[in-house]
This record gives C-alpha cells, structure tokens and sequence, in this order.
C-alpha cells in the first residue's frame, strides 16, 4: 500500500457543528454519528470577530453524543477556561499560539486534565511558531481559512503549510494528528489528505441543503 493510500485510509473526519441546525442539535449529532469527532468552534468575538458559543452548548453536546468532542478555542487567554472546557465533555482542547504568550503552559495545563492538547496558528502567521511545541502535544491544527466564519474558501497556500508540518512530524517520530480546518469539501479532500493531513473539519461540507448524513458520505466517499 502507498503512503498515499495509507493516509487516505487513516483519515479522520470531524464535522463542525458551527454550521448545523441548533434547534436540532440532537438530530444534528446523531446524523453525524458516524464520523470519528465532533468540532466544536468557540469564538469569542475578541480573539476573532465572531461570536459562536461556549460552554453550554459543549455540555449539551457531551450529554447528546458520545463522539469525541474536538474543542478549538479561538478565544484570548484560553488558559483562564481550559478547566472549565474540560469539566464541560470536551476529549481534546487546541489553542491559538497568537492567543497566549505562554502556549507551553496552555498545553501542559491541558495534559494535566487528561485532554488531548492541540495548538493551531492563523493562516498568516509563520509555521515556525508552532514548532517548539511539536513534541508537547496530540493535534497540530492548520487553519485553511481566517478563523472567525464558517463556509470561506479554501485557502490554496494551505497545502504547502500542511506539507511542510506534515514534514516536520515527521521527522521528530511525532504521532500527533495533523488536523486541517476551513473551506474542506469533497472537492478538494483528496489533496488535503494527499498533502499528508490526518484528520478533516468539514462544517457547510456537512451540514448542507442535504442532511448531514449524506454530506459526510459524499466527504468519505471523495476519499476512497
């Protein structure tokens, strides 16, 4: 088997429910049970300019599904909440390296909850900054769009950063998770994976005019 086809194999897909139906947030887990996390974007229209939701809807969520929850916090200072995300049901928690001056102990605070510990960077923010946590933590999150919307386009320069960590991984005999989030559809999931990501946020992808049953088999299928 090829590397490629390996990867393709491994893939993870983790529907965001930043762009599901909340007055059915039940049904909307439940159609995506299938999949192998669940997303969940906090913003907190300070580190970005949107406004999502926190930790009621986390807790809701934990109480509804028992996928792995997939905690991205674009929030500032996140280390003053991460207790009380993980108290909420999140299984893994990533955070801003612009978010922090001390993304060392963000990540070491998470891994003292028992959580997985991701760290991501902002599309124009250079790679190097996520480098000297590399062997601190289980996900590395390349956002693909600017955070702060659901349903942008994919941002193209984002397969030579996925690329280039996937390298870097590599290289240090790290089994984190490469995880890519923004603008992922059945259309360019391929390449995505192919450019040696191991986990997919897909959330208009998903839940779309068609249910999002049929959205996350039209991503899988993208990838057979």
């Amino acid at each position: 088997m090829s590397a490629e086809a390996d990867n393709l194999r491994r893939v993870k897909l983790a529907p965001s429910i930043l762009s599901c139906d909340f007055a059915h947030l039940a049904d909307e887990l439940g159609a995506i049970a299938g999949a192998d996390w669940a997303h969940l974007d906090v913003m907190d229209g300070a580190f970005v300019p949107n406004i999502s939701f926190g930790l009621p809807i986390l807790a809701a969520a934990r109480r509804t599904s028992n996928l792995p929850l997939d905690v991205h916090l674009m929030i500032e200072r996140p280390e003053r909440h991460l207790k009380d995300f993980a108290a909420a049901g999140a299984d893994s928690l990533t955070v801003h390296v612009e978010s922090t001056p001390h993304i060392h102990r963000a990540v070491q605070q998470i891994r003292e909850l028992g959580k997985r510990a991701g760290v991501t960077l902002n599309p124009g923010t250079p790679l190097e900054a996520v480098r000297p946590v590399l062997n601190d933590v289980d996900v590395v999150l390349i956002m693909s769009v600017n955070p702060g919307f659901g349903g942008q386009k994919f941002i193209p320069a984002s397969l030579e950063r996925i690329r280039t960590l996937r390298r870097w991984l590599d290289e240090a005999g790290s089994d984190a998770e490469l995880q890519v989030d923004g603008g992922v559809s059945s259309t360019n999931a391929r390449a995505v994976v192919s450019a040696g990501a191991t986990v997919l946020v897909a959330g208009s992808a998903v839940f779309g005019k068609d249910g999002a049953r049929a959205g996350l088999e039209r991503l899988r299928e993208a990838l057979k």
